[in-house]
């Protein structure tokens, strides 16, 4: 067949993928309303559960108790102070460009909205990823160097219920996703759809996680190896999309005719307690 002019068709939709930051199963996101709009410059609480809940032994059944001589001064409850926990706005945006002769300011108000709704999981992933996980955790890599996805997660739940009794957040790159299948390390929930450990732990796999694969101080990892992290769970505060300029004359630039229009919108992620980290190696 001779060649010709293409034809114009509508572009290739996509999904982002199911067990991403924004997926509802893993994580609480909250669409921010107008009366609460001040949460989107940030937030901070006071902890809870970091502190350790102790048991009080019963001084009448201790050895001590049993003997003639004095035991000392009587045992004392311990208290703890919560600490301030904060958690500070990320902002993800898509700008779409193109000549004002070929496009409108709906057609690239629109292209750029999709784009955004497409991608903002993956950019959110990302600056998370980098500007909390990798700046706070504990690193848990053994000197030896990195160990099979397993062992990596088995410590890196050992590490959070250390610090926290509840239920926390594994952090997975999409580039290691497929080993967790390879010991049953996770399993979709029937009910939910979210992927959980045995220990009952939430698993997020994120392509922004596998765009960045960085270690603790933003490090990139060694060929062959992953980072894992683990937090506690995952409070998410989401902005309403705006779009940048919101009317058609201003969107085009007089000096070369382009038109440029940008959609964006503001995040505020939170977690709590420790973040752990450990490498893992992903070449048999």
């Amino acid at each position: 067949m001779p060649a010709g002019l293409r034809s114009y068709v509508e572009a290739i939709g996509g999904t982002p993928l199911p067990h991403g930051i924004l997926g509802a199963s893993c994580t609480t996101v909250t669409d921010v309303t107008e009366d609460r709009i001040h949460e989107l410059n940030g937030v901070e609480w006071l902890a809870l559960g970091c502190c350790p809940v102790r048991d009080w032994p019963d001084p009448c059944e201790t050895e001590e108790s049993l003997g003639e001589e004095s035991p000392g001064a009587p045992p004392v409850k311990e208290f703890c102070r919560p600490q301030v926990e904060h958690a500070a706005p990320i902002t993800v945006y898509a700008g779409a460009e193109c000549s004002a002769l070929g496009w409108s300011y709906e057609e690239a108000r629109q292209h750029a909205e999709a784009s955004l709704a497409l991608g903002e999981q993956q950019a959110l992933e990302a600056a998370f990823w980098r500007t909390k996980l990798a700046m706070d955790a504990i690193d848990l890599t053994p000197a030896a160097g990195p160990v099979n996805i397993a062992q990596g997660v088995a410590a890196l739940e050992g590490c959070l219920a250390e610090s926290y009794g509840g239920v926390g957040t594994l952090h997975v790159p999409a580039g290691a996703a497929a080993l967790l299948g390879c010991c049953n390390i996770v399993r979709e929930d029937p009910a939910t759809g979210a992927l959980r450990t045995l220990a009952g732990n939430c698993a997020v796999i994120g392509a922004g996680y596998s765009a960045l694969n960085t270690g603790p101080g933003n490090i990139p990892a060694d060929p062959g190896t992953a980072w894992l992290y683990i937090t506690g769970p995952l409070v998410i505060r989401r902005g309403p999309t705006l779009t940048i300029p919101d009317r058609p004359g201003p969107s085009v630039n007089t000096r070369n005719n382009d038109r440029r229009v940008l959609v964006e919108r503001t995040y505020v992620v939170g977690t709590t307690c420790t973040v752990c980290a450990i490498q893992i190696g992903v070449c048999s």
